[in-house]
C-alpha cells in the first residue's frame, strides 16, 4: 500500500470553527497533513484549538509549510467564493508542483493564472464540486436497493450532519452492521474520494445525483448513511435539503442540531423553529415519496466544556424530539446504533 499523499490544508483566519472543510479533512480523511495554514495562529498546533483534532502544526503561509504532495483548500464560505487572500499560496503550491484540491463554487481550474501555473510545472487542480456531465433526473428508484438508507438532516447548516454520518458508520461497522458512506458535499467528497457534488448540480438534476450514487452502492452494503445538507427551514439552502431527502428516498432519518444554536447560521434574523416541529417538517416532506421516520438525534456539543453538562443536554435533546439521542464524537454511540437498528 503507498504512503498516504502528503497535504497542507488551508484554513487563515477560519481556523478551527469557521473552517469545517480543514477540521473533516484532518479528523476524517486519509491524508498525511503536514501543515495548516492560518495567519491568525502561526507557531501553534490544530490540537491546541481542538482537543479531537490530530497534533499538526500551523503556519502563516505556504512558503513556511515542508515538502507536500498537494494544497487543499480547507474553507468553504457562503457561496463558495474565492479569497484574493489566499492567491499568493495557491501560486506558491504550484511553483513548488504540488498539486491543489479545492471544494470551492470558484473553480481554480477557470482561472488562468492558475491553469498556466499547473501546466508549467506539472500540476493537477481537482475542482472537487465541479459534478459530471451525465447526472440525470430522478427515476425514484433508489428505494429499490438491498441497503437501508439513513439520511442525516439538519436543524441548520453546519450542525455536524457529515461529522455524526461518518461516525455512525464507524459505530455501526463496529457492532457487525456492513455500512457505506453516500458523500454529497465537497468535504465528504475529499474524505471518501468520490461522489457527487449536490449542491452544485442543477436543481432538476438534484435528487437524480443522490440517486445515482445509491443506485452504485445500494447493493454492496446492508445500510447507507447519506450525508445530507442544509435544513429544510434554510433561506438559501433548502432546496438541496428537499432534493437529496426525495432523491435517498430514506427509510430513516437523524436529525443533527448544535446544541447553542439560536438562529440560522449567517442569517441571524431568522430563528430556527421549536425542535420537536422538525420531527414533522421532514416526516411530512419525505412522505408523498418514500415514508422516513426520525428515529434518532444527534446533538454537537463542542461548545459545552463540561462532559456532564454536555450528557444532559444529549438527554433532554431526545426527550424532547422522543427517540435515542447521542453525540457520537463525544459518547460512546454503540447504545444508539443497538436502539436505532
Amino acid at each position: 500500500m503507498s504512503d498516504p499523499q502528503r497535504v497542507v490544508v488551508l484554513a487563515h483566519e477560519k481556523f478551527p470553527d469557521r473552517a469545517k472543510t480543514a477540521t473533516g479533512v484532518l479528523k476524517y480523511a486519509d491524508y498525511d497533513v503536514v501543515a495548516v495554514l492560518d495567519r491568525d495562529n502561526p507557531g501553534t498546533s490544530t490540537s491546541d484549538h481542538r482537543r479531537d483534532l490530530p497534533d499538526v502544526p500551523i503556519v502563516s503561509s505556504m512558503a513556511d509549510a515542508p515538502e507536500a504532495d498537494a494544497l487543499l483548500i480547507g474553507i468553504a464560505p457562503i457561496g463558495g467564493g474565492f479569497d484574493e487572500t489566499w492567491r499568493d499560496d495557491v501560486q506558491t503550491a504550484l511553483e513548488r508542483g504540488c498539486d491543489v484540491i479545492a471544494g470551492l463554487h470558484y473553480f481554480l481550474n477557470d482561472d488562468e493564472e492558475f491553469a498556466a501555473l499547473a501546466d508549467e510545472n506539472g500540476c493537477e487542480i481537482n475542482d472537487v464540486r465541479k459534478p459530471h456531465d451525465d447526472i440525470g433526473v430522478a427515476e425514484g428508484v433508489a428505494a429499490d436497493v438491498d441497503a437501508e438508507i439513513v439520511l442525516t438532516v439538519g436543524t441548520d447548516c453546519s450542525v455536524g450532519k457529515m461529522t455524526v454520518s461518518l461516525e455512525l458508520v464507524e459505530a455501526a461497522r463496529e457492532q457487525g452492521i456492513d455500512a457505506g458512506f453516500i458523500p454529497t458535499g465537497q468535504t465528504g467528497i475529499m474524505i471518501a474520494g468520490w461522489g457527487n457534488p449536490v449542491d452544485r448540480v442543477v436543481s432538476d438534476f438534484t435528487a437524480g445525483s443522490v440517486e445515482e450514487m445509491i443506485l452504485e452502492k445500494g447493493d454492496e452494503y446492508d445500510v447507507l448513511f447519506v450525508e445530507g445538507q442544509g435544513s429544510i427551514v434554510h433561506p438559501a439552502y433548502s432546496a438541496v435539503t428537499c432534493g437529496i431527502l426525495h432523491g435517498s428516498m430514506a427509510d430513516k432519518l437523524i436529525l443533527c442540531h448544535e446544541s447553542t444554536r439560536e438562529a440560522i447560521h449567517g442569517y441571524e434574523s431568522f430563528e430556527l423553529p421549536p425542535l420537536s416541529d422538525y420531527v414533522s417538517l421532514y416526516e411530512n416532506l419525505a412522505a408523498p415519496v418514500h415514508e422516513a421516520e426520525i428515529v434518532g438525534g444527534a446533538l454537537n456539543t463542542s461548545k459545552v466544556e463540561d462532559d456532564d453538562e454536555a450528557a444532559a443536554e444529549v438527554e433532554a435533546y431526545g426527550d424532547e424530539l422522543g427517540v435515542p439521542a447521542v453525540d457520537p464524537v463525544r459518547q460512546d454511540a454503540t447504545a444508539f446504533i443497538d436502539e436505532v437498528f
